[in-house]
């Protein structure tokens, strides 16, 4: 028997004896097609790994950007599941009891035998600069938002809403399909603001230009819009004139703190993750000089839970950090807390904040089953290691917002100033 049956086999045992101590009900199956447990069946949920390259390169380097690169070339696979089913894995026992449990000798013996074989390949995603936030310059930024909007917009068209709205969606039930959450989010966000007929709104990071034209269409206002992203200009462009909103819609390239003149009303719906929390003052400073005296701000945002202090909450979790580098560079998330914060020391008044996690959770859910649906159209379109890295994002995501590791909030403001707000006395007109 050669050296590599013989890691066959040791792995084997090694996985079974592990199995079973841990009560894991998933199974595996390797290059060679033999399986854990032996038996198992065809229908069973079960990891794949294509070669053993794969237990030789965690063993050198076990961590989250291993995983993502073994990811998305498919050196592992899921079989009868999804990441969903693979985060919903709960061992009987705890670590602790685990690490006691354990064959010490047999888990060494098994590991000592793939040191020296090649990782193999390939490793996509070693050509990614490093994490770091954003300088904030127009040609950073620019850089950033194309890297992940400019894809294609046939890509995102597989699996947004009818609209192609990419930010966090809104229940009015919980049980509401992903073009009715979405309507219902372009209308909360017109109701908040309290659009009006011939008013100015400033849609920043407008996307493919959904809001703009749902506020243009229904609440009669005059909108500009303003991306970093070409193919979501050209796309919400097209749109525009096809809709014949060219006299109520204006969507431009432009990077929003060079934008001019004033607005009534101000939206910066899922924008604020990519400025960097360095240069969150032009960007409440950029607010506050186009918005009008009497005029609202709604501020959309994914948060992260505070921490004791800020050196702490600057150290990125891995997760997190692996999600900035490889998804949304330059990005990164502030706190609630800051948030009003920053509102307040930058001369706004704070009127209302809605906590929107669990939305976001069934969002992201929603887009990753529709990316997974049309998995073979997304391949042709942007390839394999766009659309596996894209499915494990979107279902990250949609975790961390369900384990409460991450949060979204709706915050309303108005320029401070003397005197009434001019806001009703109740919310109750949002909820009609």
């Amino acid at each position: 028997m050669d050296a590599a049956a013989k890691r066959v086999i040791a792995l084997r045992q090694l996985l079974s004896h592990a199995r079973e101590q841990l009560g894991l009900d998933i199974g595996f199956m390797l290059w060679d097609g033999s399986t854990v447990p032996a038996d198992l069946t065809p229908g069973a949920f079960s990891v794949v790994l294509a070669d053993e390259g794969v237990v030789a390169a965690l063993i050198r380097r076990p961590n989250l950007e291993t995983l993502g690169n073994l990811w998305v070339s498919k050196r592992i696979e899921l079989r009868n599941g999804t990441l969903f089913d693979l985060a919903s894995v709960r061992p009987r026992v705890r670590s602790k009891q685990f690490l006691k449990a354990i064959n010490k000798r047999q888990w060494f013996s098994t590991l000592a035998k793939f040191l020296l074989v090649p990782r193999g390949g390939p490793w996509p995603l070693e050509t990614q600069p490093g994490e770091r936030p954003s300088d904030g310059s127009a040609a950073e930024n620019k850089k950033n938002i194309a890297y992940h909007y400019d894809v294609s917009n046939a890509f995102y068209e597989l699996w947004l809403d009818q609209e192609m709205v990419y930010t966090c969606a809104y229940c009015t039930d919980w049980g509401n399909d992903i073009d009715r959450m979405q309507q219902d989010k372009l209308e909360m966000i017109c109701r908040r603001l309290r659009l009006k007929p011939g008013e100015r709104l400033l849609d920043m990071g407008c996307g493919w230009g959904a809001l703009s034209i749902y506020a243009a269409q229904h609440y009669g206002v005059t909108a500009y819009a303003v991306t970093l992203a070409e193919q979501q200009v050209e796309y919400g462009q097209a749109k525009v004139k096809r809709l014949g909103l060219q006299d109520k819609v204006c969507i431009e390239l432009k990077d929003y703190a060079t934008v001019e003149g004033t607005f009534d009303k101000v939206a910066a719906i899922g924008m604020q993750e990519h400025v960097g929390i360095a240069n969150y003052p032009k960007y409440y400073g950029t607010v506050q000089r186009v918005l009008k005296q009497n005029g609202l701000f709604l501020h959309h945002a994914i948060t992260r839970p505070a921490k004791r202090d800020d050196r702490s909450f600057r150290r990125k979790r891995p997760e997190a950090a692996l999600i900035t580098k490889y998804i949304f560079p330059g990005g990164e998330l502030d706190h609630i807390g800051n948030t009003v914060t920053m509102l307040e020391r930058n001369g706004f008044e704070v009127h209302d904040v809605e906590n929107w996690r669990e939305h976001y959770q069934r969002t992201c859910r929603h887009w990753h089953d529709r990316l997974l649906a049309n998995y073979d159209a997304s391949v042709k379109e942007v390839g394999e290691v766009k659309t596996r890295m894209w499915l494990a994002y979107l279902a990250g995501v949609s975790i961390a917002f369900e384990r409460n590791t991450f949060g979204l909030f709706q915050t309303l403001a108005s320029k401070k100033r003397r005197g009434p707000s001019g806001l009703p006395p109740t919310r109750a007109d949002l909820y009609r």
